[in-house]
């Protein structure tokens, strides 16, 4: 008892230490325009953080500078685009030597319907910005983050641990987690710390149901009608209905746990490999990704359904 109560107290020790002196220092984010980014980049602005705003549209470029001091920067950047990395990455030489941290962010997660109502471009809508771009991005900005010691922050998913639903974003998740931890790796050697943030379900673009139902509802459209007579207009229904009551019921709109722990990877001084953040991955996901097999099929078929329809009332 005594040596796992001494295990605990230096085990939290450890993770309330900081590293120091890094008011000033550069950190890109990718993926600002709305959502956990936006809130990133906003919260280390307010900390003493230089930040350099990746954002897709213009108009998240435009809210961002309107609501954060002067020394926040904003570049455009489209992930499925080498062109647009490539600008994005010389912005950010041209204003500094050393680069400390970098946060990728960015993501979509639709297309998200059954496996066999996709077509390859459909897999790599989602990949080209969840996995490659990711990739394609700090290949091009780890010779600044090697000279600073930095930190690199990848945003994962639960559902990088246990993939539960089709499409391409489970897909990418796990191939976020695989080259997260190969780059730790082969970093370690330089000092890089890299981090890998495992959010449940929060309430953001990535998560909007009105999109989910509108592009679920253009691949039914589209399949023949062979395979719509397979599956049965009820399949479809059920399915929208299950998408619509994961949404409502799962999501956090408290986007600052997130935030909280990405704060964490990057100032640490002993930061975390995984951080799985929301009770529903704490409580529900990331318990599952360690049961057997057969129990995590089971409870894709009912009683997880039956589980959030029945029990989450709990938690409103």
């Amino acid at each position: 008892f005594w040596l796992y109560l001494l295990t605990l107290l230096l085990t939290t020790c450890l993770y309330c230490l900081k590293v120091e002196g890094l008011r000033g220092k550069y950190i890109v984010i990718t993926g600002c325009d709305s959502g956990f980014g936006h809130a990133l980049a906003k919260y280390l602005d307010q900390k003493g953080f230089r930040i350099i705003a990746a954002c897709l549209s213009k108009e998240g470029s435009q809210e961002l500078l309107a609501n954060t001091s002067l020394s926040l920067q904003t570049v455009e950047l489209d992930l499925t685009d080498p062109g647009s990395i490539d600008k994005a990455v010389e912005f950010v030489r041209a204003e500094t030597e050393g680069l400390y941290g970098l946060v990728n962010n960015a993501g979509r997660s639709i297309p998200m319907p059954p496996t066999d109502w996709m077509q390859l471009d459909d897999f790599y809508k989602t990949l080209d910005v969840n996995l490659m771009g990711l990739i394609g991005i700090t290949l091009k900005l780890l010779p600044l983050l090697k000279k600073n010691k930095g930190r690199i922050v990848n945003v994962s998913s639960v559902l990088g641990r246990l993939a539960f639903l089709g499409g391409g974003y489970c897909v990418s998740k796990w191939g976020v987690e695989a080259f997260s931890d190969t780059l730790r790796r082969d970093m370690h050697h330089f000092g890089v710390k890299v981090s890998i943030i495992e959010p449940g379900f929060f309430k953001t673009g990535v998560t909007n149901i009105g999109d989910i139902e509108r592009d679920l509802q253009r691949l039914w459209n589209q399949l023949t009608p062979e395979a719509k007579d397979s599956y049965g207009k009820k399949y479809f229904l059920d399915y929208l209905r299950l998408q619509r009551l994961s949404m409502r019921r799962l999501c956090d709109p408290d986007v600052s746990k997130v935030t909280k722990c990405m704060e964490h990877a990057l100032t640490a001084k002993y930061p975390r490999t995984r951080y799985g953040v929301g009770w529903d991955a704490k409580l529900l996901w990331l318990p599952l990704s360690y049961a057997p097999t057969f129990l995590s099929d089971l409870s894709h078929f009912f009683p997880l359904h039956h589980f959030i329809s029945l029990k989450l009332n709990t938690f409103q």
